[in-house]
Parts: C-alpha cells; structure tokens; sequence
C-alpha cells in the first residue's frame, strides 16, 4: 500500500509510522542499524544469539529465550521496537524493489548528500515481454547490489517486499503494470528468476541471503478499486480448479524453486475468509505444504482492515489472535504490537505462537546478517553510492526497455525509419516528453530520466507538440498545431497511452481506450501526417486500439509499457534500427465490448456458455482479441522446423494405480509413474531477414478436452535465442509431461489427460498422443 492511500486511510497512523521509521534511522546519522555490535558492547559476547559459529535457529532460540511477552510483541511488527538491554535496535521491515529500489516503503528514502536516486527499471509488465529469464534474474541481482548498498548507507533496510507476481487477471486492474501478466508459467519463472536475483549470496552460502525477497499478495488479489467494489471489502469467489490451476502455481513457485524468505497475503477475502486470518491458506500451505523458510507478512494494514472494513470479529484482540493462529508472523502497521500482549492474556492465542513469528522473523534477520555486528566487515561491506546508478546499470535499464518493447503492427516495413530520408520528426502527444509516467508505480527516484523526445531528438531533428494537456485529453484545442507539425515533418510519432492518473494502485480503469480524445488526436494526426505515423502507446495494461490498428496512415504500432528511466532512448534504438524489436505482449489485448460485458468481480477464469461469460486469458477466452498473448513483430522473419518429438508417448502405470484402457481417460499428475516421464522437443530456428535480433521461442500445448474445463491453449515453455542474419539455431526443450502437460481438474486436483495433445511453436504444430 502506498504513502498516499495509507494517507487516506489512517492518516494518524501515517504520521507515527512514518516519524518513527525515518527517525529511528535517521537519528543514526545515516548509519546502518545492525544488532550484536560487539566492538561497541564487548558483553554482547555473552549472549548465544551474537555468536556467529552457531546456526539461525539455535541463536534465535536463545534470542526468544531472554525476551519478556512484551517485546515479543512489538518485534512482530514493520517498524520493530529496540531492545536495547540485549542490544537490538528498531529495525524497519519495509522496503520496496519491484523495479528497483524504490522510497514506498517506510525503511528505505533518498537523500540529496548519501544516495541521491536509484536506478529505474522498466516496470514488470515491460520486462516480462522480453520472456528472457536471464534479464529477470540480471536486473534483481544490479537491484540486490544497490540495495545493499542503500542499506550499508543507512537508508534501506534488508527485506525488500517484491516481487508482485499476482495473475494479471482482468485488463482494467490498476496494478497490472506491477505483474508479469496473465499466465502463470510467465509469471511463475519470473518470480522464481527474480526472487533468486534478489536473495542468493555471493559466496554461495544458501543459508545466507543478499536482501530478503517477499512474493505477494497471497492470494486472487487483483482488484483495487472498480466502480463500487474495493479491495479491503472484496470478497473473491473462486474455485478449487481456479485457485490451483492460476491464482496459486506462482506463489508455490517462489517458495518451493526459489526459495523465497516471505509470502505476504492479500486484503481481499477470499471465499468469505480474509487470506490472513485463514490457517489453510497460511499455515496449512504456505509453511505445511510448501515448507516456507522465512515469514508471513500481511498487507499494510491488513488486520486494521479485517477489523474495521471486514467486521471479521468483535474485537482486535480476536483478529489479532486469529492471524497469529492462521500463521502470520509480521503485521505490516501496529495491530499485533497494540492487541497481542491482551490477546494472550485471554487466552485467544498461546504465548507459544508469538514465539514461532518472533521465531521466523528473527531467523530471516540472522540469514541476512542483522545480527553479524558492523555489515562493513561483513560479504557486502564495500557497497556504498559508488555501487548506486552505475553507468553499466543505466544501460542495462536501457536494454531491459529495448527488449520487451512490442512491435505491434508495421505495414510496409515503414519501420525502422531511414535516419539519411528522414530529416524531421514530429513527437506528439501528452506523453512525448514524459518523465514520471515511464517509471509507473513503486518506483523510488531514478538516476535520470531520458523522455521519448529527449531519446528522439538525439537522433533527428524534432518538433514537439502536446496534442492534449494531459493524457485524460479533454479537449481538442490543441489539435490543430499537433496537425501542423505531422504536416511539416517527415515522419511522426504519436506518444500517447496514460499514466498513475488513469491506472494504480487503488485505481482501476473502467475502460480499456486509449484515454479521452486521445483516439480523435491520433486519427486527426494521421490524416494530416505527409510520411509514416508511428504510436507509441505507454501503459501498464493493454487497449484496445483496434481504430489504429486498422487505420492504413498508422503504418506501425509500438507497446512501450511503462519502460522505466531510460525509456525515451529505448524507444529511439526501436524506432531507428539500431535494435530490432522482439518483445511479446505478456497479456491479452481485449476489445471494448470485453471491458463493456464483464465484472470485474467475477473471479472465473473458465468460460460459461450458459451465461455468455467469455473467461478470462488466452487459456480461455475464445473471442476475438485485438491482440493476443504471445503477440509481437520483429524487424526479421523467423521460421522454425522441427527436429525431434515424439508421436506417442506410453504411460507406465504403477501397481497401485488401475487404468482400463477403454475407460481411462486421465491419470494424477502425483507417485511413481511421473518420476521419469519426459521427452524433448528439438527444434531449428532461421533467422531469414537482414537484421540480428533476440527471438523468443514459446512451445504452448493444446490439450484434449476429457478433463471439465480444461484451458483451450496452455504455454508449456519459452526460450530466448539471439540470431545474426540467416544464422541458425537448435533450441531444445526437456518437458515433464506430470508438471507441464498437466491440467487441474474441479477438485483443485492435476491429472494428465490420455489422448492427443498438439504442440504449437509458432505457425509449426506436432501432434503427440499420450496412451497407457
């Protein structure tokens, strides 16, 4: 939750949280805070929890020993109280690094004299469209590096709450931008990549971690605030197959692959039960079946809404106990430091399970080295602004912008423009020299800002007019020197889309158009162009921008996204050929009549024939989409052959599983029979244009439909491979039929369908039957 809604919200408590946080660190003259400071306080040695020959848990066993209740109770919470007879100080919980280190959180600031800014990367939804696993890792790990480097400057602390991998579910949802989209395997791989950049060790200690990562928000959280429905009252109702099938595989993923130190659960309900105060969702699943090595957060603040906006229970006291018991371990705001000490006292919760969170927020400090003494003697000691917004991390906030860029439509090959033809470029429109806008939400102080017009004019000559004020475009007044200038220049560029004022968090779209008069802009430009029209559209979900799209004097169509810092530049390599776009939309496009038809509120992913609901993602929907998942142009042409896959695959079935060939039509994807089945997809891939460039490749499965409700279409995996001119390469694929080819059936169950199953990878499919 950010600054300005918990303004809204809880003012008064804005305004504590956010003195005692800064205060706290401040007062420290920009030093880090740490505990056993053993140089300063020689008695420390003394104490077993200070002694760093010892593994986590047995200090913080002997930790928890020597606390009294009450400071139990306020070590449960974002902004800790110090402890100072045992030599702990406050320790802020709160930091932000979903595209960078970000100031959101309360632990983490900028300051002029120490550590001016940070470096911006684009946000998640851009990154995702370059489906370049080793980018996602690349830029957690540069982010791991600064914050480390903040923290070792005494203005971040060491959990960073990141990343957002809820399923981006429903185009309109303001905080889309955050996810890495629609699918889970996506979003799956870019949790795990992201969460290991962020957290593994140098030295390849895996007890260790650089900075603490936190997946969130557990679990189908993807509503803000749509018409009269908002996240602190929303009830999700979901199904079995659902929760399984989509809202849950990526928040298992980052706890079973990547390890992550935290889970932090929703605001939302979830089929009538708050997800933090819901023992199955947290303790059952989370530490049970996942086997959590870390802690349970909530929301800010979660609990405050449980009580107030839920009316879960009669008394904080109860919502406090009822978490603690579901298994939460931190409150992000007070409630658990204000109601819990009660809360024990009447016996609603055991003093025993305040020392299990106490327990698993300790043990994640001691992995992060809190308790080592002076993190200047420590692995990362050296960090320090020098590490802060290289020049090597600015390009690399650059290239991350230039890879997921989509190239949507290009007709004639009017793209990339001829630098020696075109002597003159209109840039137009309310984001054409945007700053703020490319950054998007969570996002801290960037290192600079390179605008679209910033990264044009470096190449050609510009003339630059707004077109609208702003990008809600309320008026046309300033049409007519916006045509002027399309008019005079060889060629145009339209930057339009929106901004934090039209998509966030606590603000969802209510339409998916381009923003008020900014269709009647680009078509009134575009006639009035004498040379290519190119549209640039920066936003964090899609639009439906079918008016362009089929408009012949728009001859090509750009997603930016929201690319981060150095977006404008990003946009100019695309624009002029010096990068040769590949990027792929990460969500589908949906037509207005999607946007028109549906509730936001309805939490199925599955289409139902008898109410005309269309479903939601390309594993569902069956309309038209103006643009689909997966979509995306390139500079070259790209052809694909297959080399190697099988065309029958026999099932082996164990004694304990029994299978009439007649009859059967499914196994569970679970035992013994999964343990060894696999096959390989091998396929060749030619680069057949002038240009070198990355190409993703994307195996999706369509399987048969004998399970209720199946996905029409499913991505089973994806590899990138860069490719000079009318080079060539073999990209391979091991699949696991159990984990990959596997459905979810009604009973939340995965079971792989017999028969025939087609592989698709581009315009090439194989057909391969799965038999007993």
């Amino acid at each position: 939750m950010p600054f300005q809604e918990i303004r809204q919200r809880f003012p008064l408590l804005l305004i504590i949280f956010t003195f005692l946080a800064r205060f706290l660190s401040i007062s420290g003259q920009h030093t880090p805070r740490y505990a056993c400071d053993i140089d300063q306080n020689p008695s420390l040695k003394e104490f077993a929890f200070c002694n760093t020959s010892l593994d986590a848990k047995t200090r913080v066993g002997d930790l928890v020993k020597r606390m009294t209740l009450k400071e139990k109770v306020g070590s449960i919470v974002s902004v800790t109280d110090k402890i100072d007879r045992l030599g702990i100080p406050s320790y802020g919980w709160w930091s932000e690094a979903l595209h960078g280190v970000s100031d959101t959180g309360s632990a983490t600031w900028f300051n002029k004299s120490i550590v001016p800014g940070a470096t911006s990367y684009p946000q998640v939804i851009l990154t995702a469209a370059s489906f370049n696993e080793s980018l996602f890792y690349t830029i957690a790990k540069v982010v791991s590096n600064e914050a480390r480097a903040m923290y070792n400057s005494g203005v971040a602390g060491l959990t960073f709450w990141s990343p957002n991998v809820n399923i981006f579910r429903d185009p309109r949802w303001g905080r889309g931008q955050e996810t890495p989209g629609e699918d889970p395997v996506l979003t799956s791989r870019y949790g795990v990549a992201y969460v290991k950049g962020l957290q593994e060790s140098e030295d390849g200690d895996k007890d260790r971690l650089k900075v603490g990562a936190c997946c969130k928000h557990y679990t189908a959280y993807d509503l803000d605030n749509w018409t009269s429905v908002d996240r602190f009252h929303f009830n999700a109702i979901v199904t079995n197959q659902d929760l399984e099938d989509t809202y849950n595989p990526p928040f298992k993923s980052c706890v079973v692959e990547a390890n992550a130190s935290s889970i932090m659960c929703s605001f939302n309900k979830l089929n009538g039960k708050p997800t933090c105060g819901d023992k199955e969702l947290l303790g059952d699943t989370v530490r049970g079946q996942w086997k959590l090595n870390g802690y349970i957060s909530s929301d800010c603040d979660s609990l405050e809404v449980m009580f107030k906006d839920q009316r879960w229970e009669k008394t904080p006291e109860q919502v406090a106990a009822d978490a603690l018991n579901a298994g939460l371990d931190l409150n992000c705001g007070d409630s658990l430091k204000n109601f819990t000490e009660n809360a024990v006292k009447k016996g609603l919760v055991n003093e025993s399970v305040v020392d299990r969170a106490v327990t698993n927020n300790f043990v994640t400090l001691m992995r992060l080295g809190f308790f080592d003494g002076n993190p200047s003697k420590q692995i990362y000691g050296k960090l320090g602004k020098k590490d802060v917004c290289t020049q090597a991390n600015q390009e690399l906030a650059r290239e991350a912008a230039r890879q997921g860029l989509v190239l949507l439509k290009n007709s004639l090959g009017s793209l990339p423009l001829v630098s020696s033809y075109i002597k003159s470029l209109a840039v137009i429109g309310p984001n054409a020299n945007a700053t703020e806008a490319m950054i998007g939400n969570y996002a801290g102080v960037p290192c600079k800002y390179t605008s679209p017009l910033k990264g044009l004019s470096d190449s050609v000559k510009t003339l630059y007019e707004l077109g609208c004020t702003d990008v809600k475009c309320a008026s046309t007044e300033m049409f007519e020197r916006a045509k002027n200038a399309a008019a005079t220049a060889d060629a145009v560029v339209l930057v339009m889309g929106t901004d934090l004022s039209i998509e966030r968090e606590g603000f969802d779209r209510a339409e998916i158009d381009l923003p008020g008069q900014q269709n009647l802009l680009v078509s009134e430009v575009a006639y009035a162009a004498r040379g290519p029209v190119i549209l640039a559209i920066m936003s964090g979900g899609g639009m439906d921008v079918t008016l362009a799209k089929c408009n012949p004097k728009i001859t090509s169509i750009l997603w930016v996204g929201l690319p981060g810092q150095e977006g404008g530049g990003a946009l100019a390599d695309v624009v002029f050929g010096r990068y040769n776009p590949g990027g792929r939309l990460p969500m589908t496009w949906y037509p207005r009549s999607y946007a028109e038809s549906v509730s936001m509120s309805n939490m199925n992913m599955r289409a139902n024939a008898s109410t005309g609901y269309p479903g939601r993602t390309y594993r569902f929907y069956r309309g038209e989409a103006v643009y689909p998942f997966g979509y995306g142009l390139s500079y070259s042409l790209y052809v694909h052959r297959l080399l190697k896959a099988p065309k029958h695959l026999s099932i082996p079935l164990n004694n304990t599983q029994t299978c009439s060939s007649s009859t059967c039509k499914s196994f569970n994807a679970t035992g013994n029979v999964c343990n060894a089945l696999s096959f390989d997809v091998d396929i060749m891939v030619t680069n057949i244009g002038q240009m070198s460039g990355s190409h993703t490749v994307m195996l999706f499965s369509y399987p048969p439909q004998v399970i209720y409700n199946s996905p029409h279409k499913q991505l089973l995996d994806f590899k990138k491979v860069r490719l000079g001119p009318w080079d060539r390469a073999s990209v391979s694929f091991k699949i696991d039929v159990c984990k990959q080819m596997s459905v979810v059936d009604e009973d939340g169950n995965r079971r792989v369908a017999l028969g025939q199953h087609i592989l698709q990878i581009g315009d090439l499919k194989h057909s391969i039957s799965l038999r007993i």
